[in-house]
């Protein structure tokens, strides 16, 4: 219990001290080798690379890349026509297009803020200048980007895969039903609001000139989930071809991108990934730690003695995960809390899998909600608007995206059919 205390007055004095989460996790693990294990320091180094030695993890830096490499070319242009002109006879055709693009594009980048950057820079401008009112827009994007980490592939999953070893597979089909029950609902939400403005007919030429040019564009998410659900590709696979694809795509077919520019767009990735790595290796070093000393398994012992009911522990579960969004990015909470949540919820009869999405889904809820909303701290500088604003526009859409969750929560088959179990 000391010992605990210890770590848990040191985590609150760093974080008071406005010091990164690479020193906080450095810290603890150093305090925790020196109390717990057999005073060395030296074993940290050994644990960094047995946490980060796994091929998975090459995964990440591959989507990273591959959704810069979208970002500066057309792949995202293109697909948003195609949106816009299959939605155009619909009551707030062009609010449901942003949600469908942002869909669409989630299923090939893996991240909420390059889904919300991408469509946004297009279609903001597009619906204001429609007539859509600005609070609405502002909201449809920022939630609409959201769906980055929901809809496979998402980095998000593949570090909870990484941190619980749960199938990162497993996690990409699972994601299918919630990501397609998020696009229904706001697309939904999207028609009622904007039911009153002007709709137009359907432009057979528009439409086919559209699929023209984004044919390549729209073949990507259908090549990575078929590959994907297939079984054809792992994670691994799946985003060297998705990096591939986008390269030979922009480079040699569309010729948005050059290869001079790759540099850039190299230069631009390698400074996500220096930032992730170190974190997310300490953060396995301090999970090895955890393991080692049984803490998750006394945990779930304590915590079964002391809640009996499978509902009450989700309920305390998920009001603590929505707190959590609030104030931690998603990566971090998921790199922090998993390792020890997990186990608890097998404890209750909830997956590794069927918890894995229910936390992703409160935490991309935590995108949407201040002080640390990442979709509305990056809106905020993208559109030049005003947090609160920010703020005001995405209430209506967390309303709907914890609905979803609930439901969810309510029928985990919703997650588990495509997975078949």
């Amino acid at each position: 219990m000391i010992i605990a205390l210890g770590a848990i007055g040191m985590t609150l004095l760093l974080l008071v001290l406005r010091q990164p989460l690479l020193v906080v996790l450095l810290a603890i693990v150093a305090y925790l080798r020196l109390v717990w294990g057999r005073g060395d320091l030296t074993y940290i180094i050994d644990d960094l690379w047995r946490g980060i030695d796994k091929e998975v993890i090459l995964s990440v830096p591959l989507f990273i890349l591959c959704g810069a490499v979208m970002t500066r070319g057309s792949i995202a242009e293109r697909l948003i026509r195609i949106m816009v002109s299959l939605t155009s006879p619909l009551p707030g055709g062009l609010a449901v297009a942003t949600i469908l693009s942002c869909a669409v594009f989630a299923a090939i980048s893996g991240s909420s803020i390059v889904t919300m950057l991408a469509v946004g820079s297009v279609m903001y401008p597009a619906l204001l200048k429609n007539g859509y009112g600005n609070t609405f827009s502002l909201g449809a994007i920022c939630a609409g980007g959201t769906l980055g980490i929901i809809i496979p592939p998402s980095i998000p999953m593949i570090l909870y895969g990484i941190v619980t070893e749960a199938s990162v597979t497993d996690l990409f089909i699972s994601g299918i039903g919630p990501g397609i029950l998020l696009t229904v609902v706001l697309a939904g939400y999207s028609l009622i609001v904007n039911r009153k403005l002007a709709v137009r007919a359907w432009d057979l030429r528009e439409i086919g000139e559209a699929i023209r040019r984004g044919i390549w564009a729209a073949l990507m998410p259908v090549i990575l989930l078929g590959g994907i659900y297939s079984g054809y590709f792992t994670a691994t696979e799946a985003a060297a071809v998705a990096l591939a694809y986008a390269l030979l795509v922009e480079v040699l077919i569309h010729r948005e991108l050059r290869f001079r520019d790759f540099y850039g767009v190299v230069l631009e990735t390698s400074k996500l990934g220096g930032s992730l790595f170190p974190v997310l290796a300490c953060a396995l070093s301090f999970n090895l730690l955890l393991t080692e000393e049984r803490v998750p398994n006394m945990l779930v012992e304590w915590m079964t003695g002391a809640i009996e009911s499978p509902a009450a522990f989700m309920i305390g579960v998920n009001v603590m995960l929505l707190a959590v969004g609030c104030l931690m990015d998603t990566s971090s909470a998921i790199l922090v809390l998993a390792p020890l949540l997990a186990p608890m919820a097998e404890a209750y009869g909830y997956s590794k899998v069927v918890f894995g999405i229910i936390m992703i889904l409160n935490l991309e809820i935590g995108y949407l909600t201040p002080p640390v909303g990442l979709n509305l701290i990056v809106a905020m500088s993208a559109f030049k608007q005003p947090f609160g604003t920010l703020c005001r526009a995405a209430v209506p859409f967390i309303l709907l995206m914890l609905a979803c969750l609930f439901l969810v929560i309510w029928q985990p088959w919703i997650a588990m059919y495509l997975v078949g179990s």
